[in-house]
């Protein structure tokens, strides 16, 4: 089975030509390095293992290429469906399937450790700076975190970033500020986790009405 890079399976699904035998997915060492993840669009670095899961699209079928590990975070029943059909070739070392399955549970933990902005929290050092105006947050000193917009490539996520208390009021007006004025209240208090409820309120107040 011939998978180069320069083949259809590692073209893009709109120049791909038909390929009706190619399997559901295919697993392997890439080739070259000009093969990109789909999940967190970086380039899949040669000998490192890949995914390939099947696409068909109006121009043709090929394959859509993931980081082994990648894949096991945010698409782990397509792995699983890998091994059961070992889509790979005899004498590739692939890891055991239960390893990748515990980078999906610790992927998920992690997510459910993450807060929601906009929250308040005492900053845990005094290395960091607020976004705003670059001045240190003095440890254990309350900071905000708000959603500021940063493009990647041709995509724009909503990242969070940490300001001063009294940075907010001037940050939450800038234009890559995504967080929203409406309901910021609320959503401060609901979202303000392991800080006195005290701390959130006199917070609110310095901030004053937005």
């Amino acid at each position: 089975m011939n998978t180069e890079d320069s083949t259809p399976q590692e073209a893009d699904p709109k120049e791909a030509q038909a390929e009706p035998e190619l399997p559901p997915y295919m697993l392997e060492a890439a080739r070259s390095s000009r093969s990109k993840c789909r999940t967190c669009k970086r380039k899949i670095d040669k000998d490192k293992l890949r995914l390939g899961i099947l696409f068909e699209g109006p121009y043709g079928t090929g394959f859509l290429w993931h980081h082994l590990t990648c894949a096991a975070k945010r698409r782990i029943e397509d792995v699983e469906a890998a091994y059961e059909l070992k889509a790979w070739e005899d004498g590739l070392e692939v890891p055991e399937l239960a390893e990748l399955q515990k980078l999906k549970e610790k992927a998920a933990e992690e997510k459910a450790k993450r807060k929601l902005a906009p929250y308040v929290e005492l900053s845990p050092s005094g290395r960091a700076k607020c976004k705003h105006c670059d001045e240190i947050i003095k440890k254990d000193e309350p900071r905000v975190a708000l959603l500021r917009e940063v493009v990647f490539g041709q995509q724009a996520r909503a990242a969070p970033v940490n300001v001063h208390v009294r940075c907010v009021q001037a940050e939450i007006r800038a234009e890559d500020c995504v967080t929203e004025v409406e309901g910021f209240e609320a959503a401060m208090r609901a979202n303000s986790t392991g800080i006195d409820p005290a701390e959130i309120e006199r917070t609110l107040a310095e901030i004053g009405e937005l």
